[in-house]
């Protein structure tokens, strides 16, 4: 891991911090026994998780909310405030929801890889692993048009991880929470070389999935806890240097009627504040690459 030169890191205009919306899509590419999985997935905002191998219908349609009503939601809330989003999509999900896929690419977001189906890869071996990476990455390109550039794991990874995504192409990765700037990251590869890919560490303390958690957030809790994230990151980059600020979302929670206000209230005070780099996290890496000397 290489962190050197990072006071060399600048963003665009002389503004001081880069602020990342980035809107999950795993609806239609969770777990279910009719794809093959051993159970169902947990219903998450009841905190029920069944155990058997039956199809949970009812969790299915809750996942579906995401796609019908949910999305349209997130999505013009966007194009309204004139943000720019990563979109961290698994790509089974975009096969599968073509007109939310339309509405991503022709709004421009950034189409970010949150692997193949929404489930977990850790106990993949290699030759597994590598097969999920590049099905996501071909799915991807086939529905949006472009090959994504970054990777977000659903929470956990393998050791090889990192060197698959290299061998595929990647140029960044999300799966860390340890900062608020990117960093360059060594990765070891097959034949004993060393190369590097970008980090953009996420954020989860300020995650919609916040609302589902124990002890969950009201609207007001939510927003008022990322407003006070902003205000005091965009503070320590006028004095300190710069930052970054990760805001995650999803289409079946934060889409909901009584909490997409929130959303907005946030988007009014971050989209009024001065030296704020609302954009991509493509675009991030890109820029820290630029800026910031790897050791390649």
């Amino acid at each position: 891991m290489s962190i050197a030169g990072a006071s060399d890191l600048s963003w665009p205009d002389e503004r001081t911090l880069a602020l990342s919306i980035v809107v999950n899509v795993e609806e239609g590419a969770e777990m279910s026994v009719a794809e093959g999985d051993k159970r169902p997935e947990p219903v998450d905002e009841l905190g029920v998780a069944v155990s058997v191998p039956i199809r949970n219908y009812v969790n299915e349609s809750n996942y579906q909310y995401g796609i019908r009503a949910g999305g349209p939601r997130v999505f013009r809330l966007l194009e309204k405030h004139g943000v720019k989003a990563t979109v961290t999509a698994a790509a089974l999900s975009l096969e599968r929801a073509s007109d939310i896929t339309r509405m991503i690419v022709d709004a421009g977001h950034e189409v970010c890889s949150h692997g193949w189906r929404w489930v977990h890869q850790f106990s993949f071996d290699e030759d597994r692993e590598r097969d999920f990476i590049e099905k996501a990455a071909s799915s991807i390109e086939g529905t949006c048009g472009v090959r994504p550039a970054g990777w977000l794991s659903r929470y956990l990874h393998t050791p090889q991880t990192r060197r698959l995504l290299v061998e595929a192409g990647f140029t960044y990765h999300m799966d860390d929470l340890s900062d608020d700037v990117p960093r360059w990251e060594d990765v070891e590869m097959a034949d004993g070389s060393t190369r590097q890919l970008v980090c953009v560490p996420y954020a989860i303390d300020s995650n919609d999935m916040k609302f589902w958690t124990s002890p969950s957030l009201t609207p007001q809790a939510w927003l008022d806890y990322a407003c006070n994230t902003f205000d005091c990151l965009l503070t320590e980059s006028r004095e300190d240097g710069p930052r970054m600020m990760s805001l995650g979302l999803h289409l079946r929670i934060i889409g909901r009627p009584g909490r997409i206000w929130a959303l907005e209230e946030f988007l009014k005070h971050a989209t009024a504040a001065e030296g704020v780099w609302i954009t991509t996290r493509k675009s991030i890496a890109d820029r820290f690459a630029e800026t910031v000397p790897g050791t390649e």
